[in-house]
């Protein structure tokens, strides 16, 4: 029936699916009840102050973490039954998360390129190095590069193999302006290309307003609300998500 096949391609659009999951350490909740799905091709930006559980979440959809209860599939896969097969089609970029300084660029790419089993790997250095603007960097030891060299770098492992699922964590951090927005676009244009899905979490509200589809505001370990970011802005009566962000924050909900 028509609302048969409308139930087998939502499943097949959803990527991510998290049902009911909880994160205990120890007697601190960190993640509560919470309960999303993310579709092909779109961005969610997961908001919150500092120990919302936005990087417990993350970590826990890459299986980094095991949940304590609940359900995570990613790419229609328990991502704990699954995770060797499933990281070969996901990744992350963050300024935080450092790559080995001792190591080259070059080193580095090559490292994680195989890592991942990525094909023609020299070609895709190459491609990623000149589209990043990386290239006069592959000699050069990580460790000497400048914040925002390194972030270029970090983007360019976290593409190495196009993956399906990419993790954001506050990608231009360390970035001017200019670079920034460079960084946002090439980014949206690999996602138009390649139909990967992007989670974002940022304390950049017009970052999040320009990349995310849709957003989840996160607040001690729960999900405070969640929608596009057009509908939060109109739902608070706000001229910005900024504006909403604050207004949750301050009334020490998230």
């Amino acid at each position: 029936t028509l609302r048969d096949i409308k139930k087998i391609n939502n499943i097949l659009d959803t990527v991510i699916s998290v049902k009911n999951v909880y994160k205990n350490f120890g007697e601190i909740e960190a993640i509560s009840g919470i309960t999303f799905s993310v579709k092909k091709s779109s961005t969610l930006g997961l908001l919150g102050s500092n120990g919302a559980g936005k990087t417990t979440m993350i970590m826990m959809l890459m299986g980094i973490l095991k949940s304590s209860s609940g359900e995570i599939n990613i790419l229609n896969q328990d991502i704990y039954k699954y995770r060797n097969h499933i990281s070969k089609e996901i990744n992350f970029a963050s300024p935080f998360v450092e790559l080995p300084h001792k190591l080259t660029v070059l080193q580095n790419l090559i490292v994680f390129g195989h890592i991942y089993g990525v094909i023609n790997l020299s070609k895709k250095i190459e491609k990623l190095s000149i589209d990043l603007g990386i290239k006069d960097l592959l000699k050069r030891r990580v460790g000497k590069l400048s914040a925002g060299q390194k972030t270029r770098v970090s983007i360019a492992k976290a593409l190495i193999n196009e993956p399906k699922i990419l993790f954001l964590d506050e990608p231009t951090a360390s970035l001017d302006p200019d670079h920034a927005d460079w960084i946002r676009t090439y980014l949206e244009e690999f996602q138009k290309k390649n139909g990967s899905t992007f989670i974002l979490a940022s304390h950049n509200m017009s970052e999040v307003e320009r990349m995310c589809d849709n957003v989840i505001m996160m607040g001690k370990g729960k999900v405070i609300d969640s929608g596009s970011p057009e509908d939060l802005i109109n739902r608070y009566q706000k001229n910005d998500l900024e504006e909403v962000f604050l207004q949750l924050a301050r009334n020490k909900r998230v």
